[in-house]
């Protein structure tokens, strides 16, 4: 019996330089990489690292902006195995430092942007080496990114990583309190890029527009189905709804996936026009319901195919086909290949089709765990009644009598605000250090360009001398990252509690919802 080899990305990468050299790979403003040229340039970075003395199961922590140099790192670090973790660049510089801590990492990638706050984090980094500090456009105490990859050998080595060693390291939020890192391995990345690839159609034909900051798994996810498939990434260095129309028509783009808010800013822009976008074959909307209106009039608008993606950077996607969007438009559609959901009950029970509860799943490329936090992985966790294990979404749905679910509401109290996940957890935090804070919710509420916005509610001290709701609103915006920020603060006299202590969040949203829960949330 002949056993089939199982390569990983980095055979993957390899392969598909070898049969597709001549062919555009990657795009970054005016520079563009066959992928021959990119190939070359991942053998350096890979050799790079692998020089530093790191190799499958190290972690590096990466803190750029979108670019060239980005894209190479990535792929360097899958050739080496070597173990990425992207960090946000809007959170605060406490997120920053604690995601880093917490990943382990023993290297910094940082653009030129990023290097001061890096260094003023530096004497708290004590796992990160002088010669760790790793920068584009490099200043004082910083290696150049360039002279780095460009010292190392091109050729190939034999060193490489195991199909369970870890991929990436996500942290679905900067937060303020004990972050949670999402491990993926090596083996269910190309599961994950298999089956979400597949069910997005991307193809080795595929231009791909990524508009989205790498940092994101979004783009992480338009950067490996793109790779995968063997096509091309254009990487936008930063979106705006013009450069977006003027870069599909450029490049020809065929596929994208950004969150709603983008694609209100361009299906809204003045210069827009249906004839601009002809080329898009596959336009995905992700991070948070995009309105059924806005769903609608995309679907009317351009002869692309319009899926909507639900899921979780944990590993449960579904998504709604463009062959369902007119006649079951509220809903984010059916889970992808290789991937089951139930509904369950507040005991455990699995509920029948009509019925709200909370949304499980288990799929071939669910995560290996949040890292170093085995006892939150176990609560992530809803085991059947044959023994197997389903990762809990902490979202609550219905699915309909033809199998199609819909978000109801969201067990978890996490914000989805322009695609980004804001924890109300973190703001309230900072909200109590005021002197003049008894007590203090923060909810998200409607908002017609961002999804979602943060509302705090907020009782005061009555020996305390009272506050404008604006200047504590300023105040606390001061202390946050810029994506948490609250946009309205409202006095209350009291906070429902039930009787163990927890706010009744719910209470406290459902007349902000009311109003837009059908139309909404279907």
């Amino acid at each position: 019996m002949i056993e089939a080899p199982q390569p990983l990305f980095a055979d993957l990468l390899r392969l598909n330089a070898r049969w597709r050299a001549s062919r555009p790979a990657i795009t970054v403003g005016a520079t563009q990489l066959s992928w021959a040229a990119f190939d070359a340039r991942t053998e350096k970075v890979a050799n790079a690292l692998i020089d530093m003395g790191l190799g499958p199961k190290d972690c590096v922590a990466v803190l750029m902006a979108n670019s060239l140099e980005w894209v190479e790192l990535m792929g360097g670090a899958i050739k080496a195995g070597v173990c990425i973790a992207p960090l946000n660049l809007s959170v605060s510089d406490e997120a920053i430092e604690r995601m880093i801590v917490d990943s382990g990492a023993v290297a910094v990638f940082a653009s030129a942007s990023q290097q001061a706050r890096i260094d003023a984090l530096r004497s708290r980094l004590a796992a990160i080496p002088a010669q760790g500090y790793i920068a584009v456009g490099a200043g004082p105490q910083w290696v150049d990114f360039a002279a780095w990859r460009d010292r190392a050998a091109a050729l190939a080595r034999a060193v490489g990583p195991s199909a369970d060693d870890p991929f990436n390291i996500i942290y679905s939020s900067g937060t303020t309190g004990l972050p949670k890192g999402i491990v993926h391995s090596h083996r269910r990345r190309l599961q994950w890029a298999y089956d979400v690839g597949m069910a997005l159609r991307f193809h080795s034909g595929a231009v791909t527009l990524c508009p989205v900051g790498l940092f994101s798994n979004i783009s992480m996810g338009a950067l490996l189905f793109t790779l995968l498939a063997g096509g091309q990434l254009v990487v936008m260095e930063q979106f705006e709804p013009l450069a977006f129309i003027e870069a599909v028509e450029r490049h020809q783009c065929t596929h994208v996936i950004m969150v709603p808010l983008q694609f209100q800013k361009v299906f809204e822009h003045a210069a827009f026009e249906s004839r601009r976008l002809r080329s898009m074959q596959m336009m995905c909307t992700v991070g948070s319901p995009m309105h059924p209106d806005l769903k609608a009039r995309i679907a009317a608008t351009v002869s692309a195919d319009l899926i909507e993606l639900y899921g979780l950077t944990e590993g449960i996607i579904t998504t709604l086909d463009p062959e369902d969007v007119h006649t079951k438009t509220a809903s984010v559609g059916k889970p992808v290949p290789g991937t089951d959901i139930r509904i369950i009950n507040e005991q455990g029970q699995v509920l029948p089709c009509g019925e709200c509860g909370e949304i499980v799943g288990w799929s071939r490329f669910v995560m290996s765990g949040y890292h170093g936090r085995p006892e939150a992985t176990e609560e992530a966790l809803w085991w059947d009644e044959k023994g197997k294990p389903w990762l809990r979404t902490g979202d609550m749905g219905r699915l309909d009598e033809e199998g199609f679910l819909y978000i109801v509401d969201r067990k978890k109290d996490m914000i989805l605000s322009g695609g980004q996940n804001i924890y109300p957890a973190d703001i309230e935090a900072v909200l109590k250090t005021h002197p003049l804070v008894f007590d203090c919710a923060v909810i998200g509420i409607p908002d017609p360009k961002w999804g979602e916005t943060p509302l705090a509610l907020v009782m005061v001290r009555p020996e305390q001398t009272p506050v404008a709701a604006a200047a504590l609103r300023q105040w606390v915006n001061e202390r946050l990252g810029k994506q948490q920020r609250i946009a309205a603060l409202e006095f209350r006299e009291d906070l429902p509690r039930n009787p163990t202590g927890k706010l009744l969040k719910r209470e406290l949203r459902e007349p902000y919802w009311r109003t837009v829960k059908s139309s909404f949330f279907g």
